[in-house]
Protein backbone atom coordinates (compact mmCIF):
# COMPACT_ATOMS: atom_id res chain seq x y z
CA UNK A 1 0.00 0.00 0.00
CA UNK A 2 1.27 3.31 -0.76
CA UNK A 3 1.95 5.76 1.88
CA UNK A 4 1.13 9.61 2.47
CA UNK A 5 2.48 12.26 4.87
CA UNK A 6 -0.02 13.61 7.32
CA UNK A 7 1.26 15.10 10.01
CA UNK A 8 -1.43 16.66 11.40
CA UNK A 9 -2.82 12.67 11.20
CA UNK A 10 -6.46 12.37 13.28
CA UNK A 11 -9.28 9.37 12.88
CA UNK A 12 -12.81 9.90 11.04
CA UNK A 13 -13.10 12.29 8.20
CA UNK A 14 -9.94 14.30 7.59
CA UNK A 15 -9.00 16.93 4.30
CA UNK A 16 -5.40 16.53 2.79
CA UNK A 17 -3.17 19.15 2.75
CA UNK A 18 -3.08 20.90 -0.98
CA UNK A 19 0.37 19.70 -1.92
CA UNK A 20 -0.78 15.70 -0.37
CA UNK A 21 -3.55 16.11 -2.48
CA UNK A 22 -1.74 16.67 -5.42
CA UNK A 23 1.09 14.06 -4.90
CA UNK A 24 -1.78 11.57 -4.45
CA UNK A 25 -3.49 12.25 -7.68
CA UNK A 26 -1.48 13.52 -10.03
CA UNK A 27 1.93 11.26 -8.80
CA UNK A 28 -0.02 8.55 -7.28
CA UNK A 29 -2.68 8.45 -9.39
CA UNK A 30 -5.77 8.22 -6.77
CA UNK A 31 -9.34 7.40 -6.87
CA UNK A 32 -12.12 7.40 -5.21
CA UNK A 33 -12.48 4.36 -2.85
CA UNK A 34 -8.44 3.86 -3.15
CA UNK A 35 -6.93 3.38 0.19
CA UNK A 36 -3.35 4.50 1.18
CA UNK A 37 -0.91 4.46 4.66
CA UNK A 38 -1.16 7.50 6.34
CA UNK A 39 1.97 8.69 8.30
CA UNK A 40 2.55 11.87 10.58
CA UNK A 41 6.32 11.33 10.93
CA UNK A 42 6.14 11.01 14.98
CA UNK A 43 4.75 6.99 14.95
CA UNK A 44 1.64 7.13 14.02
CA UNK A 45 0.16 5.36 11.11
CA UNK A 46 -3.63 4.77 9.86
CA UNK A 47 -5.47 3.60 6.59
CA UNK A 48 -7.45 5.88 4.69
CA UNK A 49 -9.40 5.34 2.53
CA UNK A 50 -10.41 8.34 0.01
CA UNK A 51 -14.01 9.60 0.02
CA UNK A 52 -13.63 12.39 -2.55
CA UNK A 53 -11.67 14.34 -4.75
CA UNK A 54 -11.68 18.11 -5.71
CA UNK A 55 -9.16 20.55 -7.63
CA UNK A 56 -7.25 21.58 -3.67
CA UNK A 57 -7.78 18.64 -2.09
CA UNK A 58 -8.66 14.91 -0.92
CA UNK A 59 -11.30 13.85 1.60
CA UNK A 60 -10.12 10.60 3.29
CA UNK A 61 -11.93 8.59 5.67
CA UNK A 62 -9.11 7.84 8.44
CA UNK A 63 -9.16 4.66 10.45
CA UNK A 64 -7.42 3.63 13.92
CA UNK A 65 -4.02 5.18 14.34
CA UNK A 66 -1.25 2.97 15.67
CA UNK A 67 1.74 4.33 17.01
CA UNK A 68 4.83 2.90 16.62
CA UNK A 69 6.98 4.28 20.17
CA UNK A 70 10.06 6.29 19.19
CA UNK A 71 13.30 4.38 19.51
CA UNK A 72 14.76 4.09 22.83
CA UNK A 73 18.63 4.85 21.06
CA UNK A 74 19.00 6.70 17.54
CA UNK A 75 21.79 8.58 15.63
CA UNK A 76 22.98 11.66 15.03
CA UNK A 77 24.96 12.74 12.24
CA UNK A 78 26.59 15.76 11.81
CA UNK A 79 27.76 16.45 7.77
CA UNK A 80 28.92 19.28 5.66
CA UNK A 81 26.40 19.36 2.55
CA UNK A 82 28.21 19.07 -0.61
CA UNK A 83 29.49 21.01 -3.22
CA UNK A 84 27.47 19.76 -5.66
CA UNK A 85 23.86 19.57 -3.47
CA UNK A 86 22.52 16.36 -5.39
CA UNK A 87 25.25 14.20 -3.73
CA UNK A 88 24.25 15.86 -0.25
CA UNK A 89 20.86 15.02 -1.63
CA UNK A 90 21.19 11.63 -1.52
CA UNK A 91 23.05 11.26 1.06
CA UNK A 92 19.60 11.92 2.79
CA UNK A 93 17.55 10.41 0.90
CA UNK A 94 19.88 7.06 1.60
CA UNK A 95 20.21 7.80 5.02
CA UNK A 96 16.46 8.19 5.92
CA UNK A 97 15.59 4.75 4.61
CA UNK A 98 18.45 2.80 6.51
CA UNK A 99 17.90 4.60 9.91
CA UNK A 100 19.20 7.88 11.32
CA UNK A 101 17.36 9.95 14.07
CA UNK A 102 18.82 13.39 13.85
CA UNK A 103 21.14 15.20 10.57
CA UNK A 104 22.90 18.36 11.49
CA UNK A 105 23.88 20.09 8.11
CA UNK A 106 26.91 22.38 8.82
CA UNK A 107 29.08 24.68 7.85
CA UNK A 108 32.91 23.93 8.05
CA UNK A 109 36.58 25.85 7.27
CA UNK A 110 36.90 24.02 4.17
CA UNK A 111 33.29 24.10 3.19
CA UNK A 112 32.78 24.93 -0.29
CA UNK A 113 28.53 24.80 -0.08
CA UNK A 114 27.25 27.78 1.96
CA UNK A 115 23.89 27.58 1.22
CA UNK A 116 20.98 26.77 3.18
CA UNK A 117 17.94 24.68 1.50
CA UNK A 118 15.99 23.28 4.35
CA UNK A 119 12.54 23.37 2.89
CA UNK A 120 13.84 21.41 -0.04
CA UNK A 121 15.90 18.82 2.46
CA UNK A 122 12.66 18.59 4.57
CA UNK A 123 10.54 17.05 1.54
CA UNK A 124 13.56 14.73 0.87
CA UNK A 125 13.30 13.06 3.75
CA UNK A 126 9.54 13.28 4.06
CA UNK A 127 9.53 11.21 0.68
CA UNK A 128 12.29 8.92 1.47
CA UNK A 129 10.27 8.47 5.05
CA UNK A 130 7.00 6.70 2.88
CA UNK A 131 8.73 5.08 0.28
CA UNK A 132 10.51 3.50 3.07
CA UNK A 133 7.69 2.84 5.54
CA UNK A 134 9.21 4.54 8.41
CA UNK A 135 7.11 5.50 11.01
CA UNK A 136 9.55 8.26 12.39
CA UNK A 137 10.88 10.92 10.40
CA UNK A 138 14.54 12.50 10.78
CA UNK A 139 14.73 15.56 12.36
CA UNK A 140 16.37 18.19 10.21
CA UNK A 141 18.29 20.69 11.77
CA UNK A 142 19.09 24.19 10.67
CA UNK A 143 22.38 24.77 9.30
CA UNK A 144 24.94 26.28 11.21
CA UNK A 145 28.91 26.39 11.96
CA UNK A 146 30.44 23.51 13.34
CA UNK A 147 31.37 24.90 16.54
CA UNK A 148 27.90 25.88 17.01
CA UNK A 149 26.60 22.52 16.21
CA UNK A 150 28.77 20.81 18.50
CA UNK A 151 28.14 22.58 21.57
CA UNK A 152 24.87 22.34 20.77
CA UNK A 153 25.18 18.02 20.20
CA UNK A 154 27.38 18.10 23.29
CA UNK A 155 25.36 19.80 25.84
CA UNK A 156 22.67 17.07 25.79
CA UNK A 157 22.59 13.61 27.33
CA UNK A 158 26.35 12.34 26.36
CA UNK A 159 26.41 10.00 23.53
CA UNK A 160 29.41 8.79 22.05
CA UNK A 161 30.72 11.15 19.67
CA UNK A 162 32.60 9.98 16.81
CA UNK A 163 34.74 12.05 14.37
CA UNK A 164 35.75 10.30 10.88
CA UNK A 165 38.55 12.13 9.43
CA UNK A 166 41.68 11.26 7.20
CA UNK A 167 44.14 13.44 9.15
CA UNK A 168 47.03 11.44 11.19
CA UNK A 169 45.17 10.22 14.77
CA UNK A 170 45.93 13.30 17.27
CA UNK A 171 45.05 10.98 20.42
CA UNK A 172 46.42 7.60 19.85
CA UNK A 173 49.07 5.95 17.84
CA UNK A 174 45.97 4.98 14.98
CA UNK A 175 42.48 5.80 14.89
CA UNK A 176 39.81 2.60 15.97
CA UNK A 177 37.70 1.32 13.09
CA UNK A 178 34.26 3.07 13.92
CA UNK A 179 32.43 -0.41 13.78
CA UNK A 180 34.65 -1.40 16.45
CA UNK A 181 33.74 1.91 18.42
CA UNK A 182 30.01 1.32 18.09
CA UNK A 183 27.66 -0.57 20.28
CA UNK A 184 24.17 -2.20 20.13
CA UNK A 185 21.73 -0.42 22.12
CA UNK A 186 23.08 3.19 21.95
CA UNK A 187 22.98 6.19 20.87
CA UNK A 188 25.90 7.87 19.00
CA UNK A 189 27.21 10.81 17.51
CA UNK A 190 29.15 11.10 14.30
CA UNK A 191 30.98 13.57 12.53
CA UNK A 192 31.79 13.49 8.56
CA UNK A 193 33.88 16.53 7.43
CA UNK A 194 33.48 18.35 3.77
CA UNK A 195 35.51 17.26 1.01
CA UNK A 196 38.46 18.86 1.81
CA UNK A 197 38.25 17.25 5.21
CA UNK A 198 37.91 18.49 8.59
CA UNK A 199 40.93 20.87 9.70
CA UNK A 200 42.89 19.68 12.42
CA UNK A 201 41.90 22.73 14.66
CA UNK A 202 38.36 21.55 14.03
CA UNK A 203 39.41 18.43 14.69
CA UNK A 204 40.88 19.42 18.22
CA UNK A 205 37.93 21.47 19.08
CA UNK A 206 35.53 18.60 18.81
CA UNK A 207 37.87 16.27 20.41
CA UNK A 208 37.71 18.88 23.38
CA UNK A 209 34.03 18.08 23.72
CA UNK A 210 34.58 14.32 24.26
CA UNK A 211 34.97 12.85 20.83
CA UNK A 212 37.11 10.10 19.54
CA UNK A 213 38.98 9.66 16.33
CA UNK A 214 37.73 6.87 14.18
CA UNK A 215 38.28 5.43 10.50
CA UNK A 216 35.92 4.18 8.20
CA UNK A 217 38.42 2.05 6.60
CA UNK A 218 41.21 2.37 4.21
CA UNK A 219 39.75 3.92 0.84
CA UNK A 220 39.50 7.92 0.82
CA UNK A 221 35.52 8.12 0.24
CA UNK A 222 33.58 11.01 -0.70
CA UNK A 223 31.46 13.35 1.72
CA UNK A 224 28.24 11.70 0.98
CA UNK A 225 29.56 8.25 0.89
CA UNK A 226 31.27 7.98 4.01
CA UNK A 227 28.40 9.72 5.66
CA UNK A 228 26.47 7.10 4.65
CA UNK A 229 28.84 3.96 5.41
CA UNK A 230 28.81 5.41 9.00
CA UNK A 231 24.81 5.06 8.65
CA UNK A 232 25.11 1.81 7.69
CA UNK A 233 27.69 0.64 10.45
CA UNK A 234 25.54 1.81 13.24
CA UNK A 235 22.28 0.16 11.75
CA UNK A 236 24.28 -2.81 11.24
CA UNK A 237 25.39 -2.97 14.99
CA UNK A 238 21.82 -2.78 16.40
CA UNK A 239 20.20 -5.45 14.54
CA UNK A 240 23.11 -8.10 14.69
CA UNK A 241 22.49 -11.36 16.89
Amino acid sequence: MRSLYVPNLKEGLFNLSEDESHHAVKVLRAKVGYSYTLMNGIGGSAEGEILEITKSSCLLKVGEISVEDRPLFGLTMIVAPTKKTERFEWFLEKATEIGVDRIYPVFTSRSEFKVEKFERWNKILISAMKQSKRKWLPELMATDELENTIAHVRSDVSPHFFIAHCLDPIQENEKAHLLNKLSKNQSAVIAIGPEGDFTLEEVKMMLSHNGSEVTLGDMRLRTETAALTAVTFYNAVQVKG
